[in-house]
């Protein structure tokens, strides 16, 4: 049995009322705290995408400290992101402007992240780099493996106002990579900053609930964000038939 912590929209450096990032960084270090707590091992964590509020160099200092936990961490760029301090503070790398796409082969599953963001823009898209190393990483390597694919932005409607008109464009395209791997289990993200599951190409979409806030449906009214909910994680799932469960927990103040 292979399990996967997931969270997502940390926000670290300036929250979205703009107070100063303490109620941000207290939120994410809440997240980490539980997971470290654990009795038991986290084949990994996966943080998808805004980690940074700006994308300045001194909040991914910041994020690394915050991120910084007894199980593996896996991250990938959101549209709060900046491409090349992330680079360079995050991976060590040189600051180049190109998506930042990884695999990460873990026991028994590949996790392949990408970057749905585009610099300067809120809403995502899987460039056709991108989408080309997806293709690529999926038909070499450990193919009879189960793979779980990760981006920032979810490529389908989740009837959230405050979200839609800034989901992932293009899906068409990732759709037709998709069908070409059928060892793809599940598609995983965040952006929406709700804990949320649909379907695209014969998928799941497993969306993180979002740690710095909760976007809120039509139905429960109010003005779309909500700062008072407390932040929530995904636990994913995969045991040895391929079957992928995903189970949604709340992180109370300890």
């Amino acid at each position: 049995m292979l399990t996967i912590a997931h969270f997502s929209d940390i926000h670290l450096g300036q929250d979205h009322r703009g107070d100063a990032g303490e109620r941000a960084r207290r939120r994410a270090e809440q997240v980490v705290a539980y997971l470290d707590a654990l009795p038991g091992p986290l084949d990994a964590v996966l943080v998808t995408g805004d980690l940074a509020d700006h994308g300045l160099a001194a909040e991914y200092r910041e994020v690394a400290k915050v991120l910084t936990s007894r199980h593996p961490v896996l991250i990938c760029p959101g549209n709060h992101d900046v491409r090349e301090p992330y680079r360079e503070v995050l991976l060590g790398e040189a600051p180049s402007g190109g998506p930042v796409n990884r695999l990460h082969a873990l026991p028994g599953v590949d996790v392949l992240m990408l970057d749905s963001s585009i610099p300067r823009r809120h809403d995502g898209l899987l460039d056709d780099a991108t989408l080309g190393w997806l293709d690529g990483e999926l038909a070499s390597g450990r193919t009879e493996v189960p793979a779980l694919v990760a981006f920032h932005h979810p490529p389908v409607t989740l009837h959230l106002p405050y979200v839609d008109p800034i989901r992932q464009f293009g899906e068409d395209r990732l759709a037709e990579v998709l069908e070409r791997h059928p060892r793809v289990r599940a598609l995983l993200c965040g952006h929406a900053h709700t804990a949320a599951a649909t379907v695209f190409a014969g998928l799941p979409v497993l969306v993180a609930p979002g740690v710095a806030s909760t976007v809120t449906l039509p139905c429960e009214g109010g003005a779309g964000i909500a700062f008072d909910q407390p932040p929530m994680l995904a636990f994913h799932l995969l045991d040895d038939d391929g079957r992928l469960t995903t189970h949604y927990r709340v992180v109370s103040p300890a």
